[in-house]
């Protein structure tokens, strides 16, 4: 790990502008993905400011909106009555992620923000695109197993790691960040940027942007939902495919239905199409895999990857089935 200047900030204003002073610089809340990736060398701040004692962990209600303050811990988010009631899918996928110490240091803000864990990225000596712009992508024609089949580029093929955020894409729910021209909202599913030619951007965010909250709206469909991780092992692993849905049924028939996907794209990936196909259908196998054929639609799969495609049909009629319970 190369040497660095420590700070700690002690309101929002005060860790943008110690963030500014040093160019290259990085927010430190957990820790969990930043301290890896510092003593990889892959992420080099010459400055690391402590937001960690700012006011930002509150879990409030205000009408039919519950925000989430950035950092509020992974687990007290899972265990907290409010999010485990009205958002079932959020909890699980929290409860999925990494193991228990992680999850009671991990926050919410940085959990959106953690980066790929493509071994071509962590590890120096491979070329990485998103590492070092325009080196190449040694992924390409490399062991690339758990890499991503949607969403991809001839620039990257990095699967996006997390679970929480998979959840969220399917809630529909908004990142609220602080910068220079004051507060501002982004859909989730407008947050992350496909790698495209320039992978190495990964949000919208400005540099010296701070998330401050997550805001998810109190809906019935919210309430039947569900999440499903898909991994080599049970104890922390990242998810070789994930499946966030929700489903509203009316008469044995699907009146709305939510489906995002993890571990299988570059981004957490709303699968719009499959979504549509679901919206009127009689609950049941039928719909289930008509959904997951639409969800792999224009899949790009490589030499060692091709089996997330089955993969993930197979865990949207599961995850959805989980879903429906007795409704359907």
């Amino acid at each position: 790990m190369r040497a660095f200047d420590f700070v700690v900030a002690d309101s929002p204003a005060a860790a943008r502008a110690l963030l500014r002073e040093v160019p290259g610089s990085r927010f430190y809340a957990g820790g969990t993905t930043l301290v890896d990736l510092m003593k990889a060398d892959v992420e080099r701040p010459g400055r690391v400011v402590d937001i960690s004692r700012l006011p930002l962990t509150a879990i409030e209600r205000s009408g039919e909106v519950v925000r989430i303050g950035a950092l509020a811990r992974n687990s007290d988010v899972a265990y907290d009555p409010l999010i485990a009631t009205n958002f079932p899918v959020v909890a699980q996928a929290l409860l999925s992620g990494a193991s228990g110490q992680i999850r009671n240091s991990a926050t919410i803000g940085g959990n959106l923000l953690q980066r790929t864990r493509c071994s071509y990225f962590r590890e120096t000596r491979w070329r990485c695109n998103k590492r070092e712009p325009g080196s190449g992508c040694d992924a390409l024609e490399g062991f690339n197993r758990g890499h991503a089949v949607l969403g991809t580029s001839e620039a990257c093929i990095a699967t996006y790691p997390g679970d929480l955020a998979v959840a969220l894409t399917a809630l529909g729910a908004h990142v609220v960040v602080e910068g220079e021209r004051g507060e501002r909202t982004i859909a989730l599913v407008d947050f992350y940027l496909l790698p495209g030619d320039r992978p190495e951007h990964e949000t919208t965010l400005a540099y010296g942007e701070l998330i401050t909250a997550i805001e998810l709206r109190v809906e019935p469909l919210h309430v039947r939902s569900h999440y499903l991780k898909v991994r080599d092992r049970a104890s922390y692993e990242f998810a070789l495919v994930s499946v966030a849905c929700a489903l509203r049924i009316d008469g044995g028939r699907i009146a709305a239905a939510r489906l995002a996907l993890g571990g299988v794209a570059t981004v957490p990936w709303r699968a719009y199409a499959a979504e549509e196909s679901l919206t009127g259908a009689e609950a049941g196998d039928a719909a289930y895999r008509v959904a997951a054929e639409r969800a792999l639609d224009g899949a790009r799969t490589r030499e060692h990857n091709a089996f997330k495609v089955e993969l993930a049909r197979r865990a949207i009629v599961r995850a959805l089935r989980a879903t429906a319970g007795s409704a359907a």
